[in-house]
């Protein structure tokens, strides 16, 4: 039984032994690779798209940008936005601005309004076709006077069409697409303004309102030239005025009232504004534009 067991124990020590080795032959062999898993692309909102390099500058489609984006005022700014008037009458004009201002809320405007409800609009319009008509000779003389001849045979070509053919100035024929006469927007402070005199000073006159030294003169030569100055007696040049101011204030109320009510200080608005109106007109470039096209009161 010992004989028997003997190479039995012999032979469980050597299987154990060869259990527990690792294979000479496995151990050679060089690792074999996992097998690579074939990758599908997937499209996310996290896809990063590289940055220019470093060198490259991106040009801002904002003009005249500073580097925190902000825009730079160029060095060529207009004139008019850079339109400033002394204004050393500025309480007295203060006390005119007011003045004009209850002239205008308590009787300009009531007598216009009325005015508008008894007169078709379309009799206004004539009726201010009529003044514009008869305001002929300031525009025309401060054409000739500002050496703008083509305006002048415009002028003169309006008024003949329009006197003519348009019941005394009532119809304004030569505006029509067929004739193409444009009114020319002209007067003496213009003119003045044009030989390089400056508008000097503000004032504020009571009725006539905003205006400056050289405006009033040119003031008194437009009022010169004005056909009903000379009616007899005097006072009906002045009924004339007054009729023409309502009837041209019934066509545009809601003007003042709209540039008032968007003003912090109504005054510094009407001057300011007043100072842009009178430079845009000395100033403009390119010729002369004409009075429908300035977006600014016609005479």
């Amino acid at each position: 039984m010992k004989a028997f067991s003997f190479p039995v124990l012999l032979f469980v020590f050597f299987a154990a032994g060869c259990a527990h080795s690792p294979d000479p032959a496995a151990s050679l062999a060089p690792p074999v690779a996992p097998p690579q898993v074939q990758q599908v692309p997937v499209v996310s909102d996290s896809v990063q798209i590289p940055s220019p390099p470093p060198e490259m500058t991106v040009k801002s489609e904002t003009k005249n940008a500073d580097e925190y984006g902000d825009i730079e005022v160029s060095d060529k700014v207009s004139e008019e936005a850079k339109a400033e008037i002394a204004d050393p009458l500025e309480p007295f004009n203060r006390a005119m601005y007011h003045f004009n201002d209850k002239l205008y809320f308590w009787l300009l405007k009531p007598v216009a309004q009325g005015y508008g409800k008894v007169v078709p609009k379309a009799a206004r319009v004539g009726v201010s076709n009529f003044f514009a008509n008869l305001a002929f000779p300031i525009r025309f003389v401060n054409c000739l006077l500002q050496a703008n001849f083509e305006g002048a045979a415009a002028e003169l070509g309006r008024f003949t069409v329009n006197t003519l053919w348009g019941v005394g100035g009532f119809l304004d024929p030569a505006s029509s697409q067929d004739i193409n006469l444009s009114k020319q927007d002209e007067d003496f402070g213009q003119t003045l303004g044009a030989y390089g005199i400056g508008q000097g000073f503000y004032i504020n006159w009571p009725i006539f309102g905003p205006s400056s030294p050289r405006d009033t003169v040119g003031l008194v030569g437009d009022t010169l030239l004005r056909p009903f100055t000379y009616l007899n007696p005097w006072y009906a040049g002045t009924g004339t005025w007054t009729y023409d101011r309502v009837n041209d204030t019934s066509l545009n109320i809601g003007d003042y009232e709209s540039l008032k009510g968007a003003a912090i200080d109504p005054y510094v608005a009407i001057r300011d504004a007043y100072v842009q109106y009178r430079l845009k007109k000395v100033n403009r470039k390119g010729g002369n534009i004409p009075a429908e096209d300035s977006g600014l009161p016609k005479k």
